[in-house]
């Protein structure tokens, strides 16, 4: 498996961005996809998820309502629409992927990590 995020970028606070997770190396009809961001100085948190199969979503409390997940089956693309941004978003985003069953929230809990690409925010 393996997954590249792209997408990043600067943008000013109130302003969108859409990021981009694709997947290769097998069928992904049965798996979870997370992204997660760090901050400088912050530890990695959790963000937003989906089941692929099924489209589950699930969100951060401080991303609700802003941002969207979806999944492009067709081109193997996890999405992770991104509006109304906050300086606090700054940071380096990461998609992961899970063979578990369920929607995970915790880091350690994802098998294969992509690379980061830095969304920077400002004020």
């Amino acid at each position: 498996v393996q997954l590249q995020a792209f997408g990043g970028g600067l943008v000013q606070a109130g302003g969108s961005l859409r990021l981009s997770c694709i997947a290769s190396g097998r069928s992904f009809s049965s798996v979870v996809v997370g992204w997660f961001r760090q901050a400088p100085g912050k530890e990695r948190e959790f963000v937003a998820a989906i089941f692929w199969g099924r489209g589950n979503t699930y969100y951060a409390d401080s991303v609700k309502g802003r941002f969207a997940i979806s999944v492009d089956n067709a081109k193997n693309t996890v999405y992770l629409q991104m509006n109304s941004l906050k300086p606090e978003d700054t940071g380096v985003y990461s998609c992961a992927l899970t063979f578990r069953s369920n929607i995970v929230t915790g880091a350690r809990e994802y098998d294969y990590w992509g690379q980061g690409t830095l969304v920077t925010v400002s004020s």
